[in-house]
């Protein structure tokens, strides 16, 4: 769709990047880092046309993009395509630049006066969320949790596991089920994709997985997330083969894939009935909107990983809807574990949290992403680097 754009043409004239850090006192304990984080980073990217108009984007560092920044500045700032192929250049040789390429869509929109979501296509601005809850919390405390969320109105949650044993996971994921019965739909996240920097930890092994995934399927479990190294493709492909043979139970993954080889390796190879790629780590929505238009036309799911700041999830939920629709992806990601894990603190950079309504959210109509940010929030929160601690 975005190689159609056309007829209002403006060259970017400035890249500017900020890094922000704010504070959390109590520390957030997520699930899946041994270090408990004392601050939540969040890197601003605004791109800025000849006429005034200015897109936003955020997601990963952006450290070193200053030496590619004169490859865009000049440039037609609708030509998405060409954007694309260049930030894919810069991936090579420094780091994730997919915030720009958020950012580039958010003008790019304002210039076409179109939200994302229509110009990639999609029918319908709402999509159905699940609970992406983050702290390991004790069995009791973990179903009191579910229960809140069934009376918020959502009617899926995911549960994390990587307590110091498996069997304690269960446990809660049992006590989980025995409190929402059939009222909620449940998802698993192993978490053996990938690593923080400072976690060492071995990921498991297909039989390892296998065990695990013998016991979430008798509970019931919708999809099981990461359940193995992000490259042990022979290894994806076995344990979802063996998983088929169990029922309905799904494996999901690829959420820090980053070449389109590679997840399209996963998509040849059998490897996953769910992907995961998000839009502001991997490929930006230029590179996933057509990659998940290949997952759903195979059948499979499309539903990007989202955990970031609003922003992030704003881009990933217009390219979902632009692509897969509620139909395509069932489900989308919505983190939200409240108190360590608020929208407050989420949403940080924006002018307002965004909201969910009986599980389910709409976007709006507005020219690009919808992107609203809080300026004296930022400038409080300002920081020479973007770092949890």
């Amino acid at each position: 769709m975005y190689q159609e754009l056309g007829g209002n043409l403006s060259e970017i004239v400035a890249i500017d990047i900020t890094h922000h850090q704010l504070p959390l006192d109590p520390p957030f304990p997520a699930s899946w880092d041994p270090r408990p984080r004392t601050r939540f980073p969040a890197t601003i990217v605004r791109v800025t046309d000849a006429d005034g108009r200015v897109g936003v984007g955020s997601g990963d560092v952006m450290y070193g993009f200053d030496d590619y920044a004169s490859h865009f500045i000049g440039q037609e700032a609708s030509d998405l395509a060409q954007h694309a192929a260049r930030l894919a250049n810069v991936e090579f040789h420094a780091g994730r630049p997919w915030p720009l390429d958020i950012a580039l869509w958010d003008l790019a929109g304002q210039v076409e006066q179109q939200p994302v979501w229509r110009m990639l296509g999609g029918s319908s601005p709402t999509l159905r969320l699940y609970a992406s809850t983050a702290v390991h919390r004790a069995a009791s405390e973990t179903a009191e949790v579910a229960r809140r969320l069934i009376d918020d109105g959502f009617e899926a949650m995911k549960v994390r596991f990587g307590r110091p044993s498996v069997d304690d996971d269960l446990a809660v994921l049992a006590a989980v089920r025995s409190a929402v019965g059939d009222r909620m739909t449940l998802m698993v996240d192993c978490n053996q994709g990938w690593r923080m920097p400072w976690d060492t930890a071995r990921p498991w092994d297909v039989e390892r997985a296998w065990s695990v995934a013998r016991e979430l399927s008798s509970l019931g479990v919708y999809w099981m997330e990461e359940p193995l190294h992000r490259g042990d493709y022979e290894g994806m492909a076995e344990l979802r083969s063996r998983v088929r043979d169990l029922g309905s139970m799904r494996i999901a993954g690829a959420e820090m894939t980053r070449e389109p080889y590679e997840l399209r390796m996963l998509l040849q190879r059998g490897c996953l009935d769910v992907f995961q790629p998000d839009a502001v780590c991997t490929q930006g929505i230029s590179g996933l909107a057509e990659f998940g238009r290949e997952v759903v036309a195979a059948g499979h799911l499309f539903t990007p990983h989202t955990w970031g700041n609003g922003i992030g999830v704003l881009a990933n939920l217009h390219l979902t809807a632009g692509v897969a629709g509620e139909v395509g992806s069932q489900w989308v990601e919505w983190p939200f574990d409240p108190p360590e894990w608020s929208l407050d603190r989420r949403d940080y950079p924006l002018s307002s949290p965004l909201r969910a309504v009986g599980g389910r959210v709409t976007l709006s109509d507005e020219p690009g992403v919808g992107i609203h940010l809080d300026e004296a929030m930022l400038a409080r929160t300002l920081s020479m680097k973007a770092t949890f601690q």
